[in-house]
């Protein structure tokens, strides 16, 4: 299993059908570590204010403010024609953040913070 956020929904039209679809873009999301880090020999005031820092930026990351470390790392990119992406079951919306589950040959999406 890996966290996918939408990066982008374009539409398109199939050159060779004529058809029009959903060109899907999927990145790969990364979370900041929410172990904190251990300064040996620090005052407790500024063990707490790191804490509080990286809770900080942990929930602006979860928003969506922030974007992951390391820049976007591409996961998966779908090519689907309306009916397709009608049949997949799942609205996929940009920023929206999915398990991607690969097992039997199956691809499965699911919310990941429903």
């Amino acid at each position: 299993m890996v966290l996918v956020r939408v990066h982008r929904v374009s539409s398109i039209r199939d050159p060779e059908t004529g058809r029009f679809g959903k060109l899907i873009e999927l990145v790969e999301e990364r979370r900041i570590s929410r172990q904190p880090v251990r300064v040996v020999g620090a005052p407790e005031e500024s063990v707490m204010a790191q804490r509080m820092i990286q809770d900080l930026l942990y929930q602006f990351q979860s928003m969506g403010f922030l974007p992951s470390i390391g820049g976007l790392r591409p996961k998966m990119t779908l090519f689907l024609t309306e009916e397709e992406y009608e049949l997949l079951g799942v609205k996929l919306d940009v920023n929206e953040v999915y398990e991607l589950e690969f097992k039997d040959g199956v691809i499965r999406f699911k919310r990941a913070y429903d």
